[in-house]
């Protein structure tokens, strides 16, 4: 499967989720309902039923709603300890390279990192309604047990999970599941705090028996929650596993990693039961010990065989008896492979052009190749420190993002820099023009997004009026003149898109239903922007705009019109990011097909059609494979 076939198998996932809740559901409104009729007879049972009813329904809204934040609750509520953007520390360090890599070569901003610093079971997980608030959590086992292709191929797995959608589902399922199990954790707080009350006192007996019903009437609850995990979850942990591979180029990474779960005495197991089986669905190994029944994972044997089929048991317990004398040290591992460093690849020149197929284009949608990573790691090299370390500061992330909305053009630089000044300050748009004219400068077009990647973590850790006064300022700027070019406006566009999406993830992160039809004028007025801007000649624009159109809606009588430049966008994003998944998938190939028109792109066009992307939510590598 694509990304836009996983965004629509994921969005089934979710309908079943909801039928599979109702059927659990069904299941203990009919345990409390025979407790009741056995106990006080058929008068009371409808008023069971809408009590139970009641208390499943509110308490996974409740759920729901207390997850409403993303990512970060979820890691915190794990203990997990935020890994600052500016750390020395060398396995921490490791950690966010790898991560700023993966990012990179997947188009999405670079999440937040979090450390269990606790568990020394080797294990993560991924959290998060959107990539722009996904978090990423590693336990402290694995940052010390493995090297850095292990990491690496853990990470990729990860990453698997916030491109394809399974986040949101996992988030969803975590409060459909609190519902279900709320009725054994009523009944176990009863017994634990209502033990006090004299033996013969009837109220108190009967409340004590109400107590243990509850926990009985929990485990079926327990059980059906259980399935649903193993249900949901199994298929796609081989998925994210085969997709770690494909896009880490090898399999010796992933491998390695799950021989060391299975070859340590702490696994994958998480210390903190009660969490761990409310997440045991989002993690890379098993967090608990469960029958294969129950497990929300492949068994692990079996995931080493699908990367190395020779791979036997006895080479596992074999594995286990050296470790157990001595244990793995990832980080001098990686001094004895010399993997301590990457070692970085050339970007291509800013005017070379590759051939460009659009229907690729879409399969290469959030799938990374072999060639992307390895772009990213030569991309990741080539950012200049000075630029790095502005983007890890609190104080200059801000000036930092609008200096690359800034306009070439002196008079128009000028009135950007008075809308910038009228929201954020004097300091704030001075910071903008000096970087405008000094460290941004000449700056590859291949390094603007990855540095507005690296730059979001700390920009979503700003307060939320300052944001909303940042958001402001960058649709001021990339509307500051109508000859703003079509990628500044679309970075521009693409910043507000990934803020927003990280302030309120639950509201924004859904999966569209509008077929292309229902968004023709939409779509229309996009290609033609797209085609005006990268043609001069009205008679080269049409052929790009019919170019692009006949992908999308080869059908609908849908004329080529003359637009007032990018002004003329403002109107389409809200029709076109209710798109279903699969019709997102024709309107890329559309964007491509237009601005490839004659079958080649330079550097600058490329990413144009990658910031077009990321604003309609399709994160698209570094640079297109021809």
């Amino acid at each position: 499967m694509n990304f836009f076939e996983h965004q629509a198998a994921a969005r089934r996932a979710s309908t079943r989720l909801v039928l599979l809740f109702a059927l659990a559901v069904a299941g203990i409104v009919a345990a409390v309902d025979a407790a009741v009729y056995l106990a006080a007879g058929a008068q009371l049972v409808p008023a069971a039923t809408i009590v139970t009813l009641a208390v499943i329904g509110l308490s996974s809204l409740y759920r729901i709603a207390s997850l409403r934040g993303g990512g970060d609750p979820v890691a915190l509520q794990l203990g997990g300890v935020p890994v600052p953007e500016d750390t020395t520390d060398f396995n921490l360090r490791r950690l966010r390279n790898v991560v700023e890599e993966i990012a990179i070569a997947s188009g999405v901003p670079v999440p937040r990192l979090y450390v269990l610093e606790h568990e020394a079971g080797i294990n993560a997980f991924a959290a998060g309604y959107a990539p722009a608030d996904a978090v990423v959590a590693v336990t402290r086992g694995a940052l010390d047990r493995l090297n850095r292709d292990e990491l690496q191929g853990v990470i990729a797995h990860e990453f698997s999970h916030i491109l394809n959608g399974d986040m949101r589902l996992n988030i969803r399922l975590m409060g459909v599941l609190f519902g279900i199990l709320v009725l054994a954790l009523i009944g176990r707080k009863v017994l634990q705090f209502g033990g006090g009350g004299r033996g013969r006192d009837r109220g108190a007996a009967a409340v004590m028996l109400a107590a243990v019903v509850a926990i009985v009437i929990g485990y079926v609850g327990l059980f059906f929650a259980r399935m649903i995990k193993a249900g949901v979850s199994r298929q796609r942990e081989s998925l994210a596993d085969a997709s770690a591979v494909q896009f880490t180029r090898q399999t010796r990474g992933l491998s390695g990693a799950l021989k060391k779960i299975g070859g340590l005495d702490a696994g994958s197991r998480l210390n903190d039961r009660g969490n761990a089986e409310e997440v045991s669905h989002m993690l890379f190994g098993e967090g608990l010990e469960v029958s294969r029944l129950f497990a929300t994972h492949p068994p692990l044997l079996e995931r080493i065989r699908a990367l190395e089929p020779d791979f036997r048991g006895e080479q596992l317990e074999s594995l286990r008896r050296h470790w157990a004398l001595s244990p793995p040290d990832g980080a001098g591992e990686d001094a004895a492979m010399g993997l301590a460093e990457s070692h970085a690849g050339a970007l291509p020149a800013v005017g070379a052009e590759i051939a460009l197929d659009p229907a690729r284009v879409a399969d290469q949608v959030a799938s990374p190749s072999p060639g992307d990573y390895g772009r990213a790691d030569a991309i990741a090299a080539r950012i200049p420190a000075p630029l790095r370390a502005l983007a890890a500061r609190r104080d200059a992330v801000m000036p930092l993002l609008l200096g690359l909305l800034l306009d070439g053009d002196a008079a128009l630089a000028a009135n950007q820099r008075m809308e910038i000044a009228a929201r954020l300050g004097e300091g704030a748009a001075d910071d903008a023009m000096r970087l405008r004219s000094g460290e941004l400068a000449g700056l590859h077009p291949m390094l603007r997004l990855p540095l507005a990647a690296l730059a979001f973590p700390v920009l979503r850790l700003r307060p939320r009026p300052e944001l909303e006064r940042f958001l402001d300022a960058v649709q001021a700027v990339a509307n500051a003149d109508g000859e703003v070019s079509l990628f500044e406006y679309c970075l521009g566009r693409l910043l507000q898109v990934q803020v927003r999406d990280s302030l309120e993830p639950s509201k924004h992160a859904r999966f569209g239903r509008r077929k292309l039809a229902d968004a023709g004028s939409e779509i229309a007025t996009l290609l033609c922007v797209v085609a005006q801007a990268g043609n001069d000649d009205p008679a080269e624009a049409k052929r790009a705009y019919l170019a692009g159109i006949d992908r999308v809606l080869p059908r609908e009588h849908l004329p080529y019109l003359a637009r007032d430049g990018v002004q003329a966008l403002e109107g389409v994003w809200p029709a076109l990011d209710t798109l279903d998944p699969l019709a997102r998938e024709l309107l890329v190939e559309g964007i491509a097909a237009t601005i490839a028109h004659d079958g080649r792109v330079g550097v600058a066009e490329a990413e144009l059609l990658r910031t077009i992307c990321g604003v309609l939510r399709c994160p698209l590598p570094p640079m297109l494979e021809g």
